[in-house]
């Protein structure tokens, strides 16, 4: 079903609710004024025809009684009428009074039946006479029945004309959405330009910028992920020719040369699966999968589970500091994403630290944050090029890792709301990897 038939049924439906009860309020008001009026009609004859007695000559006093036409008596069309005594002889009567006599014994209104025929009637009483006008019930229905009629065909005919208007007010309404929905339909699949639609209803426009919110976070999806495969490709060219060129000469020499080529092409290898391993956990940070597994650890396990992975095992020059204060409240983040980060921190700090100097490690704690510092005592590093340590496949002239260590902990640091500082000294690097803990 669409919108504009869902929502013409759904307010067409309490338009006919509320018309109906409103008809149905006016019908049964209109009814009861009808009645009174007419009864007010029985009074006014009644009293009318009395005053008439009063001048006419002595009526008898018994017998059938003298017969009177309607003009005779002012009496109007279709209402019977009948002068009795108060014995009950009836004195005078209009033609149209049925013939068994109407009941006259009590004032006031009554319903009446006579030969299968309701009457309405009332009674008058003046002196020594009763004076009782009537009319046929079923002609008062059909009266009151004929200005139902006539008064519900404005009612219908205006219920009617507003459910046209109404569907065509739904349908004018929605003309917006029917333009973003063609504006969609135009765009070629590759085309995630932001949407400009204007005039639009302000109730669509967070509509629309969702819209473009979304075009804008797969644009910059699709082209992190083309940047990333063309990094990839790039990276991974060299150590792959390496490793083939490496082989090749293992092939056509002997002995201690075949031997060194083949570590050569061992150690292209080993760089090609760290390449493969980092690229891996780099697109499953950037990405929407979840490294959530339900563990919790503090500070200092996150700590010594990131020296144990360091440097492939090989861990022994990192030196942990640890307060003596050190909470023990968990870290607000996935575990593997934490020991990652800092495990990164720490072979940058290896890679680039002389292999007979020891490489720091402090943890200490600052508000609602717990802070690794790690430093190492590495050549100083210009500010220009502190603004390229966290860019993919960044590489100063004297590195040798593959370049993706610090973009991996950069994007750790966005996707947790963690925060990273490089300040680099003469005596080395130090790198604050801020974590938040769990409230």
């Amino acid at each position: 079903m669409s919108l504009r038939l869902r929502l013409t049924f759904k307010l067409g439906a309490a338009f006919v609710l509320i018309w109906a009860l409103a008809a149905a309020w006016m019908l049964s008001d209109l009814r009861n004024q009808m009645m009174f009026s007419l009864d007010q009609r029985l009074v006014a004859s009644a009293r009318m025809v009395a005053g008439l007695m009063e001048q006419l000559p002595a009526l008898p006093t018994k017998g059938e009684g003298t017969h009177f036409s309607a003009e005779q008596l002012n009496i109007p069309g279709g209402m019977a009428c009948q002068v009795s005594s108060l014995r009950g002889e009836i004195l005078a009567r209009s033609h149209t009074t049925p013939d068994q006599g109407l009941e006259s014994h009590q004032s006031g209104f009554r319903d009446q039946m006579i030969d299968g025929t309701t009457w309405r009637s009332f009674t008058l009483a003046r002196g020594d006479l009763f004076i009782t006008t009537a009319d046929r019930q079923v002609e008062r229905e059909a009266l009151n029945l004929s200005i139902l009629l006539a008064a519900s065909v404005p009612v219908g005919v205006a219920l009617l004309g507003c459910l046209c208007l109404l569907w065509l007010g739904i349908g004018q309404s929605l003309v917006p959405l029917n333009r973003m929905r063609d504006a969609l339909m135009r765009r070629s699949a590759d085309s995630l330009e932001p949407l400009q639609i204007h005039p639009l209803p302000s109730e669509l426009k967070p509509l629309l910028d969702t819209q473009n919110q979304l075009l804008q976070r797969i644009a910059k999806t699709i082209e992190r992920e083309r940047r990333l495969t063309g990094d990839a490709a790039h990276e991974l060219r060299s150590p792959l020719t390496a490793i083939k060129t490496h082989l090749q000469v293992a092939r056509m020499t002997e002995g201690a040369a075949r031997d060194q080529s083949l570590a050569h092409a061992e150690e292209g290898a080993d760089r090609l699966h760290r390449t493969l391993e980092q690229l891996l956990l780099l697109a499953r940070v950037e990405g929407s999968l979840s490294f959530d597994d339900g563990l919790q650890s503090n500070a200092e396990q996150v700590a010594r589970l990131a020296i144990q992975d360091a440097n492939a095992g090989d861990n022994s020059r990192i030196d942990l500091i640890l307060p003596a204060n050190l909470p023990e409240t968990p870290v607000e983040m996935p575990v593997g994403l934490a020991v990652a980060a800092l495990r990164n921190l720490l072979d940058n700090a290896l890679r680039h630290t002389p292999a007979d100097t020891r490489v720091e490690l402090s943890v200490f704690t600052a508000a609602d944050n717990v802070v690794f510092r790690v430093r190492d005592h590495g050549a100083p590093i210009s500010s220009e090029d502190l603004q390229h340590l966290t860019q993919r496949f960044w590489r100063n002239g004297n590195s040798e890792g593959c370049g993706l260590g610090l973009a991996i902990v950069q994007a750790i640091v966005q996707r947790c709301s963690c925060s990273l500082k490089f300040d680099s000294q003469a005596d080395g690097l130090r790198v604050e990897l801020g974590m938040p803990l769990r409230r």
